[in-house]
C-alpha cells in the first residue's frame, strides 16, 4: 500500500425529511446564498423546504447553474457574493450545482484573476481562504457532496479543481429528494459512480485489502441496485443505496494508497465539451474500450475484477478480461447508456478533434502510469466509435 494522508470534514445527514436540520447546522447570523440548477427544485417543493429550513437568516438565491457549469455564469454568483457580504453557500441540487457552488466560495475570496484558478488540475488551488458552504443532494452521481474537487467549463473545455478548503461542512442526503428524477438523470448517475471506483480500483495491485474489497462492494451493489432503482424510482431502500453508493465512490476513502487512473474522465470531459454528450453517456463510451486497449498494463487488476465482481473464473486469462469487460459494456447498455460514439451521432472524422483538444488541455500523458499517448487516445476512440464487423 502507498503512503497516503486521509482527510474528510463532511458530516452527512442521512434520511428522509431532515432538511429541518438546517437551523442547527449554519450560524444564525450567517447570510446565505442558495445555489441552484434549473426550475426543478422550486417544481418539487425542494427549495421551499430549504429556505423554511433556513428559519429568519437573511437568504439570497442564484440560480441558472447549467450542467457542466460554465465558468462566466459561476463569476455572476461571485458578484453577487461579494455585493452583498455572504458569508454561507448552501447548494442544492446534483454535482454541477456542487462543483460551481464550490468554485464560487474559492473565487469570491481569491484576489487576482479567477480563471487563473482553473489552471492547477489536480494540484491545489493557490487559495488562503474560501467561504464555508453545504449541500442539500438532489442527483446522486458525482461525489461532490462529500469531497474537495470540482469540474468547471471555459473556453471551450473542462477543467478540474481541487482544494482541501472546499470540503463541505455538512450534506444533505435524503434519498426522496432524488425520486422525481428523469430515468436518464439516474442512469448516468450509475454509471458516474461505477467510472469513479473503476478508475481507483483497475490499476495495478497495491495490496490494500481494505480499499479493494471496498471498492469492489460499491461496483456490486451498483450492479445489483441499478437496473431496481430505475425500474422502482420510489423504492425507498434501493434509491438510499444508489444515493450512499455514489458518495462513497468519491470521498476519498477507496482511493486512500492507491494508485489511480483517470484518463476515462479526461477523455470524457472532452467528449461533453465538444459534443455535449451527457458526462455519464462519455465514460459509458470510454471505459470499456480503454480497458480493452490496456489489458496488458491493468491485466492483474482486471483478472481480479472480473473474479470479485463478475465471478467470472473460467477460461484463459485474456478470455476472463474480455468477458468482464463485455459484462461492464452490457450493464450500462442495460441502463440504457448507449457505449459507442456512432450512437450519439459523433463522426469518425472528428476523433481528431478530441484528440487536438486533449492535446491542447495538456492531457498528454494519462493513465496510472503516465504513459498513455494522444495517439493511445486516439485508439481508444476509434475501437469504441462503433460496434466491431
Amino acid at each position: 500500500m502507498q503512503d497516503f494522508d486521509f482527510y474528510n470534514p463532511t458530516r452527512i445527514v442521512f434520511g428522509k425529511e431532515r432538511l429541518g436540520e438546517l437551523d442547527s447546522l449554519i450560524p444564525a447570523d450567517a447570510r446565505v446564498l442558495v445555489l441552484f440548477g434549473g426550475g426543478s427544485v422550486k417544481r418539487t417543493g425542494t427549495l421551499d423546504k430549504v429556505l423554511a429550513g433556513l428559519g429568519e437568516r437573511t437568504v439570497f438565491q442564484f440560480g441558472g447553474i447549467e450542467p457542466n457549469p460554465h465558468f462566466e455564469t459561476l463569476m455572476k454568483a461571485v458578484a453577487l457574493v461579494r455585493e452583498e457580504k455572504i458569508d454561507f453557500l448552501l447548494a442544492v441540487g446534483g454535482g454541477s450545482v456542487m462543483d460551481g457552488t464550490k468554485f464560487v466560495a474559492a473565487a469570491a475570496c481569491f484576489e487576482g484573476d479567477e480563471a487563473s484558478l482553473l489552471r492547477h488540475g489536480f494540484a491545489s488551488m493557490p487559495v488562503e481562504r474560501a467561504l464555508p458552504l453545504g449541500t442539500v443532494v438532489t442527483l446522486p452521481a458525482t461525489g461532490s457532496e462529500m469531497n474537495c474537487g470540482g469540474v468547471i467549463s471555459h473556453e471551450g473545455g473542462k477543467w478540474p479543481f481541487t482544494c482541501p478548503l472546499l470540503y463541505p461542512a455538512f450534506s444533505f442526503l435524503d434519498p426522496t429528494l432524488t425520486y422525481s428524477l428523469p430515468p436518464r438523470q439516474v442512469a448516468n448517475g450509475i454509471v458516474d459512480a461505477f467510472v469513479h471506483v473503476a478508475e481507483q480500483y483497475v490499476t495495478y495491485p497495491a495490496n490494500a485489502r481494505v480499499q479493494d474489497r471496498s471498492a469492489e462492494g460499491i461496483l456490486r451493489t451498483l450492479i445489483e441496485i441499478g437496473p431496481e432503482t430505475l425500474a422502482k424510482p420510489e423504492d425507498y431502500e434501493a434509491r438510499a443505496n444508489l444515493v450512499w453508493a455514489a458518495t462513497s465512490a468519491l470521498n476519498g476513502y477507496i482511493g486512500a494508497g492507491v494508485p489511480q487512473d483517470w484518463s476515462t474522465h479526461m477523455i470524457g470531459h472532452e467528449l461533453t465539451a465538444l459534443f455535449g454528450i451527457d458526462h455519464g453517456q462519455s465514460l459509458a463510451v470510454v471505459l470499456p474500450s480503454l480497458w480493452h486497449l490496456r489489458k496488458a498494463q491493468k491485466g492483474e487488476k482486471l483478472l481480479q475484477y472480473a473474479e470479485r465482481v463478475w465471478d467470472i473464473t473460467d477460461g484463459t486469462a485474456d478470455e476472463r478480461i474480455e468477458k468482464a469487460i463485455s459484462r461492464t459494456r452490457a450493464f450500462f447498455e442495460s441502463l440504457g447508456v448507449k457505449t459507442r460514439l456512432s450512437g450519439y451521432g459523433v463522426k469518425a472524422e472528428q476523433i481528431d478533434d478530441v484528440v487536438a483538444a486533449l492535446q491542447a488541455h495538456g492531457m498528454v500523458a494519462l493513465s496510472e502510469h503516465g504513459d498513455m499517448t494522444p495517439d493511445d487516445c486516439r485508439q481508444v476512440l476509434e475501437d469504441a466509435f462503433a460496434e466491431p464487423k
